[in-house]
């Protein structure tokens, strides 16, 4: 007996398990390794290499102060020690000898404390549309200015008319309320964005300086441009637009972390250029002005935003995020991160390249570099958090989140590993082709079960013929019809056995319980006792007349339990739909199934398929239990030790689905009796024993693209709930950060990457097709997912056999069979649409009031885009859905 060439070169023998490595690819190994976790760091020391930045080694002019610390605010009543205040000064004060305050009935003691420390006060009343606060904010200013003779300058109002707190004339006249209580030597002034400076002229007459607050970040202007242009620009124009009168420049500062404003990013390296470039420039200016502002004030993000909280040149910790002089570094620990995902992918990249150095050079280094990459991501990751000030209900969020982030890893080495080894193996090591026995071989006796429900008649006659005419001597045909209940479907198929002779015989079972499995079992039962093969074919395939010839020696070898084709299809080359899932079927079994066999870990699916029968009857026959028979019987015959050849060679052809309920219908179903083995199994799966390391590695891994569909459905509904959260309270949701965004982009690009370069190397079609079997593979998600929910929490499934053929006298109606993935997609359409501001337009529309609050701002920032995109590659599986259903409609067959 020889084996025939196949396509992909093999490697000596047919051996599974690999051959030792010898002592040069230990050192090789090690050597790539440790070159790769070199180059980690170096990574990570190219993305966080430091900057230079103008220094200053001076005082700064003022400072904002609010005392708060980290968990304290007014919004929850917990405000700051006399002790912590006066710590907060005596650091302050090495800094500047002015401070500015926003409220005097908060804190009062800040005044007296900053005249310890020989600090000036420029002291805030904040007024709102709370009048009795009001009134008791002056009489504490006017009663802190008798006492503190530190404080030489007054705020009445906040940016009061930039919030519609009051109108003009009513915050007029508290200014000239206070002036005429104050002594003359305190000025007093208001403070207001530029705008409304401008807006409202006359209320320069009313002050003794003007306060502005100019923002480049909120006027997304690009931090490079933030100083000479946004600053500077304002500061001349205001001069000229109010001659004579006093610029205070009363808060000044750039965000160290939150939301992108388009250009304007938020980050520490930003925030130090831009204050270290600005205390020079207003120096060199004698320009005055606050800096805004000392410590990082996280109550702040539930009224102004994520990036509220983020303003502070020393953090809430009291340490400061950046220094004043030398290079500026945007995450000084970096390094302690890097040396530590080094370490964490050391081990794993050695492990790989000392098992794998058969693979081509270019696979070794790829998949080791995507170990160290998601080493890195998984520290980036954890780390991440410790950098921004979260509340509880982040933190519980993130503790919910992390186990997805550690399966988008493992599937990503998952797939990985896949895409590696397919497309860089230098050979296969169970690489199984035809068989050209000789004359003198015997021929084992084959019985060929077919089992039929409620098949086309002449579908299944057709089936008959091609098994009539196979080459071989020794075998016979048993047709097991269960529970057909039309005289007119089984009674033409009976009829044709008779005519084929003494080899085939008829069985007609109704009612008969256990689905397929059930009648195989029934077909095992009248098997010729001389049979010492079971092979099943599905009722609607025409087999290769050498089918059984060609492989039935591989049985010669009594480790071998299987052997196993792949399935092909028939008659789809002129339907558009039949030709779309034939080329998504195409994929698994030139791709996954090559990459399961090389650890005797295939799946065997219930049809072209040859069983060893002994081995059959004695471990359990078909399991009744599950509606993936087939599989479970592949698993079960791997713990009892023996072998699962796959020889990738089309031995016979049937009928895709016939449209897209019965192609969702058929993957539901394989998802639903997925898990049913898996629950059913799962101590042969977790366990140490029969089943190899690679054995086990393929069966919980081989569901993993599954369970993605699974939580693709739940995180789907939680981006839903999280978007109509950000529409309608606005307070209380606010956008993700795009640091956690990217990496699920990038998830999605890398999936999609591999998966069409895989798809263009390894399945013969072109472009078109294989967009096409994509959206296949991406449309039955939902179907999927559905599989995966039942089949965990139910015990029992209904085999709902596929159609492979309709009779249909009308075309149906093609969003009948995706009804759900439709509602699912408006809902993501109209989410869309809400982050774009809709429904504001629509009730400035209709009403002809002022857009909703919360809703038009969201696309303003880079996450909002981010998080559209997001919500777009979500409902990419709906649309796919619904576009495999208008395909099927307009492909379907009509006839009588």
């Amino acid at each position: 007996m020889r084996v025939a060439a196949q396509q992909d070169q093999q490697g000596p023998g047919l051996s599974s398990v690999a051959r030792p490595s010898s002592p040069l690819s230990f050192w090789r190994a090690a050597v790539l390794a440790i070159l790769i976790a070199l180059a980690n760091v170096a990574l990570w020391a190219v993305l966080n290499r430091p900057s230079e930045v103008p220094e200053w080694d001076g005082k700064i002019t003022g400072i904002a102060y609010n005392p708060y610390q980290r968990f304290q605010g007014p919004n929850n009543g917990i405000f700051p020690t006399i002790e912590e205040i006066d710590a907060d000064l005596k650091l302050l004060a090495t800094r500047t000898d002015r401070i500015r305050t926003y409220s005097s009935i908060d804190n009062p003691a800040v005044p007296a404390l900053a005249k310890k420390y020989g600090i000036r006060v420029l002291a805030g009343t904040y007024l709102d549309r709370r009048w009795q606060r009001n009134e008791d904010e002056i009489a504490a200013l006017i009663e802190a200015v008798r006492q503190n003779d530190n404080i030489d300058r007054v705020s009445v109002g906040n940016e009061t008319l930039h919030r519609q707190d009051m109108g003009f004339d009513e915050l007029v006249a508290y200014i000239d309320r206070v002036r005429a209580q104050l002594p003359p030597r305190i000025q007093v002034s208001t403070a207001e964005p530029p705008y409304i400076w401008r807006k409202y002229p006359k209320l320069a007459e009313h002050v003794d300086f003007i306060t502005a607050h100019p923002y480049p970040y909120w006027e997304k202007i690009p931090r490079k441009d933030a100083v000479g242009i946004g600053l500077l620009g304002t500061y001349v124009q205001m001069q000229s637009e109010f001659p004579g009168k006093k610029i205070l420049i009363g808060e000044v500062g750039w965000p160290s972390a939150g939301d992108r404003n388009q250009v304007a990013i938020p980050s520490v390296e930003d925030e130090a250029q831009f204050i270290r470039q600005w205390v020079k420039e207003a120096s060199w200016r004698k320009l005055d002005y606050y800096i805004f502002e000392a410590f990082d004030q996280p109550w702040k993000e539930s009224i102004e935003g994520r990036v509220g909280a983020y303003w502070g040149i020393y953090g809430a910790d009291r340490q400061p995020k950046f220094s004043f002089t030398g290079k500026i570094i945007e995450d000084p620990t970096w390094p302690r991160k890097a040396i530590i995902a080094s370490l964490l992918a050391l081990l794993p990249m050695f492990f790989f390249a000392r098992h794998f150095m058969r693979f081509r050079w270019q696979g070794v280094l790829f998949f080791c570099a995507l170990i160290q990459l998601s080493a890195s991501l998984l520290v980036w990751s954890a780390t991440l958090p410790l950098a921004f000030y979260l509340s509880p209900f982040d933190w519980t969020m993130l503790i919910v989140l992390f186990p997805a982030q550690l399966a988008i890893i493992l599937t990503l080495l998952i797939n990985g590993f896949e895409f590696t080894e397919v497309l860089w193996h230098k050979y296969w090591l169970r690489g199984f082709g035809l068989l050209s026995p000789g004359p003198e071989e015997r021929q084992p006796f084959v019985s060929i079960h077919l089992a039929a429900c409620n098949e086309p008649p002449e579908m299944v006659i057709l089936t008959l013929d091609s098994l009539a005419a196979l080459d071989y001597e020794n075998f016979e045909v048993l047709v097991i019809d269960n529970n057909t209940k039309r005289d007119e479907v089984w009674k033409p198929v009976e009829e044709y056995c008779a005519k084929l002779g003494p080899k085939f015989r008829f069985f007609h079972l109704n009612p008969w319980p256990g689905f397929k499995a059930g009648a195989l079992n029934y077909g095992l039962e009248v098997t010729d006792p001389r049979a010492e093969v079971v092979a099943v074919v599905d009722a609607d395939y025409a087999v290769r007349a050498d089918w059984l010839k060609a492989l039935t020696g591989y049985f010669n070898d009594p480790k071998v339990a299987v052997v196993q084709c792949p399935q092909a299809h028939r008659d789809w080359e002129h339907n558009a739909f039949r030709r779309m899932t034939n080329w998504e079927y195409d994929g698994f079994f030139r791709i996954g199934m090559h990459h399961r066999n090389e650890r005797n870990a295939i799946i065997q699916h219930g049809t072209m398929t040859m069983v060893r029968r002994d081995l059959l009857e004695s471990t359990g026959k078909w399991s009744e239990w599950t509606i993936c028979e087939d599989a479970e019987l592949g698993l079960r015959l791997m713990h009892a030790g023996y072998d699962l050849n796959y020889v990738d060679e089309i031995m016979g052809r049937g009928l895709t689905p016939a449209d897209f309920t019965a192609y969702k219908s058929q993957r539901y179903r394989w998802a639903f009796g997925a898990m049913q083995i898996l629950k059913g199994r799962w101590n042969w799966m977790t366990r140490k024993g029969p089943l190899t390391a690679g054995q086990r590695f393929h069966f919980l891994t081989g569901w993993f693209s599954w369970f993605a569909d699974a939580l693709h459905m739940v995180f789907t509904g939680l981006a839903l709930w999280w978007t109509a959260g950000m529409l309608a309270l606005p307070q209380y949701f606010a956008l993700p950060l795009d640091l956690f965004i990217y990496p699920i982009i990038g998830f999605f690009v890398f999936k999609a990457v591999i998966g069409i370069w895989l798809y263009r190397v390894r399945v013969p079609c072109g472009w078109k097709d294989t967009i096409m079997a994509s959206i296949a593979s991406m449309g039955l998600s939902h179907a999927i997912a559905r599989g995966i929910f039942l089949g965990l929490w139910k015990k029992k499934g209904e085999f709902v056999r596929t159609a492979k053929s309709r009779r249909l006298s009308s075309r149906p109606n093609p969003f009948t069979a995706v009804r759900e993935e439709l509602l699912m997609f408006v809902a993501i359409v109209f989410a869309i649409a809400g982050m774009f501001g809709l429904p504001g337009f629509i009730d400035h529309w209709i009403n002809g009031t002022a857009e909703a609050p919360g809703t038009r701002h969201l696309t303003d920032y880079a996450e909002g885009k981010l998080w559209i995109f997001i919500l777009a590659a979500q409902a990419i599986p709906y649309l796919s859905a619904l576009i495999g259903a208008m395909v099927a409609a307009r492909s379907g067959e009509k006839s009588g």
